[in-house]
């Protein structure tokens, strides 16, 4: 991960609005290709989820600061944590549809897939049904996809596009 990271707080609540507001701030910096973006649970005082862009040079940070702090912004340097679950990488607009773990791999920044339950990783053939969401997080400095099996032997990221709210049916 690149050393040219920031945080915007927006006060969001949920993943879903933080997914929108980082893709559509993504779009409006038009960032490079090679920016991640994520989000961060921010468990303090004041629960909430913070986004933070990896960028690869200073003057994109920079340029990128700037934008954010005059359209008000908080914007802090660096990311609030390690582990940030990642919305925004290279090759993400690729993996759609049903993929092979080795195309997933090949396609993205995405460097391993593990298996809610298995003690073995997948086999390269294995298939993915993406759903079209595909949500890897950094763990120990990889971006890593978990994965859940599901029909016919393949898988699908275990976060769900379109989560039932919690309490939802009273």
């Amino acid at each position: 991960m690149t050393p040219y990271v920031l945080t915007v707080d927006a006060g969001l609540k949920d993943l879903r609005a933080a997914d929108h507001l980082l893709l559509t701030l993504a779009a409006e910096l038009a960032l490079p290709e090679g920016t991640f973006g994520c989000t961060h649970l921010v468990r303090d005082e004041r629960p909430r989820v913070a986004l933070s862009f990896a960028m690869a040079s200073e003057p994109v940070l920079r340029s990128a600061r700037e934008w954010l702090t005059a359209k008000g912004y908080e914007v802090l340097d660096g990311a609030p944590d390690e582990v940030g679950r990642a919305v925004l990488y290279p090759g993400a607009a690729d993996l759609t549809g049903t993929l092979s773990i080795a195309e997933l791999l090949s396609r993205s920044a995405i460097d391993r897939v593990t298996v809610l339950g298995a003690t073995q990783p997948p086999a390269p053939d294995t298939t993915v049904v993406t759903r079209d969401h595909v949500r890897p997080q950094w763990q120990n400095g990889e971006l890593i996809l978990a994965a859940m099996p599901a029909v016919g032997g393949t898988l699908t990221p275990f976060e769900v596009p379109d989560p039932t709210p919690c309490c939802a049916d009273h």
